[in-house]
């Protein structure tokens, strides 16, 4: 809708008078109440970490400490160092199961601290197993089985997680371990890390194109001892499905492989283990016709064994799989991990994951206590200048406050991003673009323009994920979200960390229905995942509704 008027806005912007947003009251007062988390599996006891001082709704209560979690000592003085004195309550919470050895599925909202909150008691268990085996600096991690490895769907969010783990660093200055990303330019490193951050496509390519001959491919990937999945929700689903669901099977298939040569004393290289690795992939749900073109070497196997492994069944690797010995570790984590429906992020990893320990977040889908929400419905004629007064109002009245301000806009498309920027410029509002028509060095130098300098921030939604922008104190959806998981990453990008903050939401007529379906479960403390699929639009599912509605009369 932005773009109908940006060709005659930009001309004339300001032909009619908007009304003053301010005047627009929250449909809910802001009343932080008491955080809990809902911890499943072996997790720990909620009641054990949740603060009682009802304005906590982000750290635990003050007798919650980081040695008190199983974290070490000189760990817990690197964190306080860096200004993290106390836990948050989902670290508090996936802290100790992180450190137990066992699977972990982290689901909290966005800005809990979930990096940290996997990072940490990774950092300390290798640093631990540093001292102990009495490993020196530069020598062969893989020779100690002691790799961690994070996936993470983007570049932004690769770079970012490891500039985060380099910020814990020693008396000297030096970062604990040292941790390499394995993205966009980044190179394969001389030397293989302590941490590696990657995305699937990056990491495949190595392990495939760059390494045809498959020397290094089994020792990367039995050096690997825990494995992280960030955003999990997003890579469990769509085009990323396919590349984690393989990375997995491999990584699993090699503890399988492990457990057996520990047994046996020597390695499988049989018929019978290639077989189980494709009974493995059907078991776990990927699709070997979709995968057929992509994965080289496993195609290649089974098409030469075919003959030989006709009399196996698959029920004997299914028998077999659920005793072997663990070697490696997984980690989970997500903002948003819907569960309705066998193909949703939450489902797959149910399903591949049964025993793991689910850690979840008391606002997990849910409308953050220390968010105020401005609902302000626009038309064709009046959304510009809306949208300009929001800016300009909000700009003037939070000047007065301390720190840098900085405001978020959000739009559907990259032609809507461009529109509305220079709506703004043309306004006398400087602003920073960002959308995936941008060069990688164009989005990473407005990023990093718009963390110093603050100011107005105009992008898509490849901004809305993973990407921590301390202290943005207001958010504008100048066209609205068209998810519900949308919707929460987007107005996750404020009140982070205990911070409060403001979104400003404007939708149109075609909005309303689902806009109202929001409030609504805003209202009743719904999450609102249940009330829209991650697949479908808002619109959509409303319309769906309604059909349902009328067939029942």
């Amino acid at each position: 809708m932005i773009l109908q008027h940006s060709i005659s806005i930009c001309k004339l912007w300001r032909l009619s008078s908007p009304p003053n947003l301010f005047l627009f009251r929250p449909s809910v007062a802001y009343q932080p109440e008491c955080c809990r988390i809902r911890a499943f599996g072996s997790a720990v006891s909620a009641s054990k970490v949740v603060s009682t001082n009802t304005n906590e709704t982000f750290f635990a209560e003050e007798s919650v400490s980081w040695t008190s979690l199983g974290v070490s000592e000189s760990l817990s003085r690197v964190l306080s160092s860096i200004g993290l004195h106390r836990p948050s309550l989902i670290q508090a919470v996936c802290i100790p199961s992180i450190l137990s050895g066992v699977d972990v599925v982290v689901a909290a909202e966005t800005g809990s601290g979930k990096t940290h909150g996997y990072l940490v008691p990774l950092i300390d268990k290798l640093c631990q197993i540093s001292d102990s085996s009495g490993a020196i600096a530069g020598q062969d991690v893989r020779k100690h089985n002691r790799l961690s490895l994070v996936l993470c769907p983007n570049v932004m969010l690769c770079e970012q997680v490891v500039r985060m783990a380099n910020n814990l660093c020693n008396d000297s200055g030096t970062p604990l371990l040292s941790i390499a990303a394995v993205c966009g330019r980044q190179v394969w490193p001389v030397k293989e890390p302590d941490v590696m951050v990657s995305t699937p496509a990056a990491l495949l390519n190595y392990l495939y194109s760059i390494d045809p001959e498959r020397r290094r491919r089994s020792e990367f990937i039995r050096s690997v001892k825990y494995v992280v999945f960030d955003e999990a929700d997003m890579l469990l689903c769509g085009s990323f499905q396919n590349q984690v669901v393989r990375l997995i099977n491999m990584l699993r298939f090699d503890e399988k492989q492990l457990s057996r040569s520990k047994n046996s004393g020597a390695e499988m290289t049989s018929t019978s283990d290639l077989e189980e690795f494709r009974d493995l992939k059907a078991d776990y749900g990927e699709d070997e016709n979709e995968d057929e073109d992509e994965d080289t070497e496993v195609g290649e196997d089974k098409a030469n064994l075919e003959a030989d492994t006709k009399g196996l069944k698959r029920r004997d690797w299914r028998r077999v799989r659920t005793i072997y010995e663990r070697s490696k570790q997984y980690i989970f984590v997500a903002a948003t991990l819907p569960e309705n429906g066998k193909r949703t992020a939450g489902g797959v990893l149910k399903r591949m994951f049964p025993e793991a320990t689910w850690v979840s977040g008391n606002y997990l889908h849910q409308h953050s206590p220390r968010l105020e929400q401005r609902w302000i419905e626009v038309s064709v004629d009046t959304q510009v200048d809306i949208l300009i007064n929001a800016v300009e109002n909000w700009n003037s009245m939070a000047e007065s406050g301390p720190g840098v301000l900085r405001t978020m806009v959000f739009a559907n498309t990259v032609d809507a991003v461009e529109a509305i920027a220079n709506i703004l410029t043309g306004a006398g509002v400087e602003c920073f673009r960002y959308h995936s028509d941008s060069s990688l060095e164009e989005r990473t130098k407005n990023l990093l323009d718009f963390q110093q300098k603050g100011g107005v921030f105009v992008c898509t939604d490849a901004a809305a994920r993973g990407i921590d922008i301390p202290n943005v104190s207001h958010v504008i959806q100048a066209e609205f979200a068209t998810s519900a998981v949308d919707f929460l990453h987007r107005v996750g990008r404020t009140a982070r960390a205990g911070q409060p903050g403001l979104v400003t939401s404007l939708y149109s007529e075609s909005n309303r229905d689902l806009v109202s379906a929001i409030r609504h479960a805003e209202k009743i403390e719904e999450p609102v995942e249940k009330a829209f699929s991650r697949k479908r639009s808002f619109r959509n599912k409303i319309k769906k509704r309604g059909r349902e509605a009328s067939h029942m009369r």
